[in-house]
This record gives structure tokens, sequence and C-alpha cells, in this order.
């Protein structure tokens, strides 16, 4: 796009093309026009050189400045934004099914679920494991980001050819207005428990920021009826389907069956019964599978077509298996709320593994009081476990540790490893045969928020596999070397000992 498209009143650099749009100057991409907005702490109009160095070709400006590259004068660059966004992206939100999905847990697992039944050729893909449908992807600033990163998410997705999008509503992205200009085509919620309350400071305050979605829902709003919380989000949901155990849901979870591998689900919808298999583990996977099955079902699927897309379903970073032919198991899961973790302690101790060993920690600059319960959780359900760094932003991870024992004082089976790799390999290096070692609280994540920068990390699941190869090549080093013959003397005591067990 042109320049002069943007703002028709230009008359000098009118012909320069425009090929994005960028507030942040370490996110700009060459031939970007660089939006010199003005935050709470930061004003943008003191990052043109950096934006100019990386590529951005003009910028927006409310000031006089001195750059080298053309600068557009408007009063209120904030205030232009709608606008810009609108006229460069075409407001693609207007072409897609927007599927907004919330809840404390759950909320990744739903939200990747539907873009697998739906197809991730139709259907694009917005939150904690970034930004993806078929033939692209890119990395999001948030869980939740917003209006110009989700406008140009939106405007990738229709350029792939989808006519879906799902993404996870944060309640932080509706107290900080990411989301005040997008209208949903359909809403969902797994659950709320007690969490961002660092933010929201009351329970009452989390839930109004969770209500929000369905406040700006134009169509089906699916709703778990088992949760504590579902009269409060009736109350202000339109066009309502349920999900969960009682005859009375419109989806009913009628039975399951778990197992280390997969569930065996019956549930019935429509006066009809249903037996299926799925690929998920655990209890609360039911549920997610319940939520994004009745949400497909309110788009127009039938429950068939949703059964014949069963083995597509894989959650990256929740409940994944690391297995690479090693006697003991290696689990890595995102669960990072008391609830969550509880839940997921209640399925691994059903597996009947010999000792549960697990690496966990807690973001800092997040909610404090949630920690000792979270600590709680792990250390009475585990053998051993090892805190360790988590997005620790501008805390002390040896603190956030702390915070985390305040709960055990009476156990003695924990300890801290600052270095979250480090802390892999020592429990990987624990395990016995028959044991189950969780890494818990980031998932897919592939870094780690400290001192305010995104410092690049390897990954859990890549961390577990160095680990176990480690282990296992030190193992088959062992084996292979050559052992010295005992001398007469030794085979002697040996001979005796053996006769001694014996008698």
């Amino acid at each position: 796009m042109k320049l002069q498209e943007l703002f028709p009143h230009l008359t000098i650099g009118s012909d320069l093309e425009i090929t994005g749009l960028c507030t942040n100057s370490r996110e700009v991409e060459p031939g970007d026009l660089f939006l010199c907005i003005k935050g709470v702490n930061v004003d943008r109009h003191d990052y043109i050189e950096d934006a100019a160095a990386r590529g951005a070709v003009a910028a927006v400006v409310s000031r006089d400045v001195t750059c080298s590259i053309p600068c557009v004068h408007v009063e209120d660059v904030d205030g232009a934004l709608d606008g810009l966004y609108d006229r460069f992206y075409d407001r693609p939100q207007d072409k897609l099914c927007v599927i907004g999905v919330t809840g404390t847990d759950g909320k990744t697992s739903t939200a990747t679920i539907i873009q697998k039944f739906l197809g991730d050729e139709n259907c694009g893909y917005i939150g904690t494991n970034g930004v993806s449908c078929r033939g692209y992807e890119a990395d999001s600033p948030n869980t939740t980001p917003d209006k110009g990163h989700w406008m140009a998410f939106f405007r990738a997705f229709l350029d792939h050819g989808c006519r879906y999008a799902v993404m996870e509503a944060s309640s932080e992205a509706f107290y900080y207005g990411r989301l005040k200009d997008l209208r949903f085509d359909a809403a969902a919620i797994s659950n709320v428990t007690s969490e961002h309350l660092n933010t929201h400071k009351t329970l009452e305050n989390y839930i109004a920021c969770k209500q929000q979605l369905f406040l700006q829902n134009d169509g089906p709003s699916v709703l778990n009826r088992d949760d504590t919380h579902f009269e409060e989000f009736r109350a202000v949901a339109d066009h309502v389907m349920t999900y969960g155990r009682g005859e009375d849901n419109d989806l009913q979870i009628k039975s399951y069956t778990l197992g280390a591998d997969g569930t065996d689900v019956t549930i019935v919808y429509g006066g009809r019964e249903y037996a299926f298999r799925s690929p998920l583990v655990g209890a609360f996977n039911v549920e997610n599978l319940a939520e994004a099955m009745l949400m497909c079902l309110s788009l127009g699927m039938t429950v068939e077509q949703l059964i014949s897309r069963m083995d597509r379903l894989h959650v990256e970073g929740r409940m994944e298996s690391v297995s690479l032919g090693q006697s003991y198991g290696v689990i890595v899961d995102y669960a990072h709320t008391p609830n969550g973790i509880q839940k997921l302690m209640d399925f691994v101790r059903q597996l009947g593994g010999k000792r549960i060993i697990t690496v966990s920690g807690q973001a800092g600059g997040r909610d404090r009081d949630k920690r000792k319960f979270v600590g709680e959780a792990i250390a009475r359900n585990s053998y051993h476990c090892i805190w360790t760094l988590e997005d620790p932003r501008f805390e002390n991870v040896e603190d956030i540790a702390a915070m985390m024992s305040e709960n055990i004082a009476d156990l003695h089976n924990y300890e801290t490893v600052t270095d979250r790799q480090a802390a892999i390999e020592k429990a990987v290096g624990m395990a016995r045969k028959g044991d189950i070692v969780l890494i818990l609280g980031k998932g897919a994540e592939e870094s780690n928020v400290i001192r305010g920068e995104d410092v690049p990390y390897p990954g859990d699941i890549k961390c577990a596999e160095m680990a176990i190869r480690r282990r296992m090549e030190r193992r088959s080093r062992r084996l292979q070397r050559p052992h010295p013959p005992k001398s007469p003397v030794a085979a002697q005591r040996s001979v005796r000992q053996k006769t001694s067990e014996k008698r």
C-alpha cells in the first residue's frame, strides 16, 4: 500500500510503499511504517532512529523530531491507530468467523483442538503456542495480542485461505483494552479459579474481564455447566449452549476411561450416544475436548465429522510425553495454576509410576499469593521436586522458590536449581525405572522473560531430550568400558561372600 493511501492529504513521500505497520522498534521489518505511540512508560518518538535502522521507511509522529526518514504529523498518533489499521488491513475480522476461548485453565488446549477439528487450512490460531495456520507461522508478543497484531494475523489468515480464526482471549487482554474493538462470532469458557489477581486484585474483577468476551460475542456461547461460576457467565451470555456431566447439557460427558496413551469417551448429543477414543489423556482433557466439540457443533459440524478427525488431536507442550526408549517417563506440561497442577497430579498418580519427580517454577511479576499453593500441590504429590527459573521478569528466582515453599515446611523433598536446563538435567538423572519426571510451567515456550528481555531457551522438550540422550550416552560408555581382571585375593573374597549369602 502506498503511503498516500493511508494519508490522502500527503504530497511529500506519498509514493513510498508501506508493507507493514509497527509500534515497537524491535519488531520493525523492512518497509514498515513506524507508529510513534506514547505508552505509560515509553514514548516511541525516542526510538525512530532505531526503527529506521531496522528498515522502517517512514514514521507517524505527533511532535517535532529530527530523523533520517520521512515523518507524517498527526495530532494524536494513538487516536489515529484505528483508522490506520482499518485502511491498511481492510478489517479482516469482518471476513472471518472469529472464535474466542477463555478460562483459567484449558484455553490453549481447547483453542488448538478447535483448530484441528476445523482444519488448519481453514482456521488460524492465536495464543500461547504462537500464531499459525497451514503455510503460515508467527510469534505473538502476548497470549492475546493488541489490535495491531491481531489484525495483521487475521489478514495473514485470510491471505492463506482461512475462513475461521480461533484465539485465546485472556482476562488481561480485556483489562488492558487489547480486544475492545473486536466483535466475536462465537465464544467459549472452560472454568474460572483464582488467578492473575496481581492485575485484577479481586476474583470479581477477574470474572468481570472474562465476562467481557461474552458481552462482545454475537454468536453461540459455549459454557461449562459444571464450573462453579457457570451462572455468572450465563447471566451475560446469549445463545447459550452447555457441556458437562449432567443430562441437562447440550453435550453430556456420560463416561470416560483414562489411559496412559488415550481416553475412551462416551458423550450424548442430540439424543444420541456416541463412543470414541481420544488420543488426549487426563480428565481435564475430556472437558477441553467436550468444549471444543460443542463449539464446532455450534458452527455446523457433525459428531461423525469430529470423531473422524480425532487422530488429528495433539496439543504441543500439553501432557507431551518425551520418549527416547528410556525406562522412565518424562512428561512436559504447561500447568502453572494450583487447579491445573492438582488435576495433572491426580492423573499422573493414576498412571502408576513408582515415583514422581517434578521440575517447576512460577512466573515473576504475577500473582504471588498462589505460589505457596502451587508449591504445596506439587510437593505433596511428588517424591522430589526442583524449583527453578520460569519467566522471573524482575524478581529473584530464589525469592520465588521461597514463596513456593511456604506451605511445606514439614516436608524435605524439595530444592532450588536456578538454571532451568540444569534442573531438568538433574531430575532426569534422578529417575529410576518406572519413575515419572514432570516438567511443568513452560510447555512449548522457547524463551524466558528475564529483566524485561525475552531470553532464548531451547524449550522444555528439547532440554528433556538432551538430558535423556546424555544419560544414555554415559550409560553406554560405562557398559563399553573394559573391566580390569580381579586380583586373586579379590576373587577369593567374592567367592566367600557369595557362599555366605547362600547360607
